[in-house]
């Protein structure tokens, strides 16, 4: 009678769900750095997750998929704002090249395509010729005039300098890096990792912003 309670006993257990691992407590300095640059684009009610990327990093190319799987999971109120590393030079070419194709309606398909022949089938160089570039945007039905004028276009300039001067204010220690509501510049020893701390930063900003309403 005894090994047959003992075995009910252990089917039952076996049927119970395990409780769940308690998330790690985020550590300041470790897991992320306390900033006080505000968002890129601030929008009421709106918790604003910012990746700075550059086109020529290998580590972004390999960060970008897992961050679209990422984003969409997202709650309704988090936006993800991609910032192109506007440091002056060669990387302020490729900001153009990243907010012209916002212009022009075709970033969602041509952002992951430049990582794709830059990285993967190297069909295009790190500095590229307007020819060159015209040539890879007509796949997505882009003119190269269209391309030229708004590459050229002050409102583009405009908000490569804006990327520009915010990322000064990050203290940034290399691409990829995401800011939580520019209040927190994520660390982490993986991609994984780094977008599991960005999540509860979410929550942490969410939690505060419900904090304040409620006063």
């Amino acid at each position: 009678m005894k090994p047959l309670l003992t075995g009910l006993l252990l089917l039952f257990l076996a049927r119970v769900p395990a409780a769940p691992a308690a998330t790690p407590e985020l550590q300041e300095g470790v897991d992320y750095v306390r900033i006080e640059a505000g968002p890129l684009d601030p929008r009421a009610g709106r918790i604003e997750v910012a990746e700075v990327f550059a086109y020529t990093c290998p580590h972004c190319a390999s960060f970008e998929p897992r961050l679209q799987e990422w984003k969409r999971r997202l709650p309704a109120d988090v936006d993800l704002v991609q910032v192109p590393a506007a440091f002056g030079g060669a990387s302020d070419a490729w900001a153009r090249t990243y907010y012209a194709s916002r212009q022009l309606g075709v970033a969602t398909r041509s952002h992951p395509a430049l990582f794709e022949a830059l990285h993967q089938r190297h069909s295009l160089p790190r500095n590229p010729t307007p020819q060159e570039l015209g040539e890879f945007f007509k796949d997505f039905g882009v003119d190269p005039e269209r391309l030229r004028a708004a590459l050229a276009d002050p409102q583009v300039g405009e908000q490569v300098r804006k990327a520009g001067a915010w990322i000064r204010t990050i203290d940034l220690e290399g691409t990829p890096s995401l800011v939580v509501n520019g209040r927190y510049r994520v660390r982490g020893r993986d991609f994984d990792d780094m977008l599991r701390i960005a999540g509860a930063l979410v929550a942490r900003e969410r939690a505060a912003m419900r904090s304040q309403t409620s006063r």
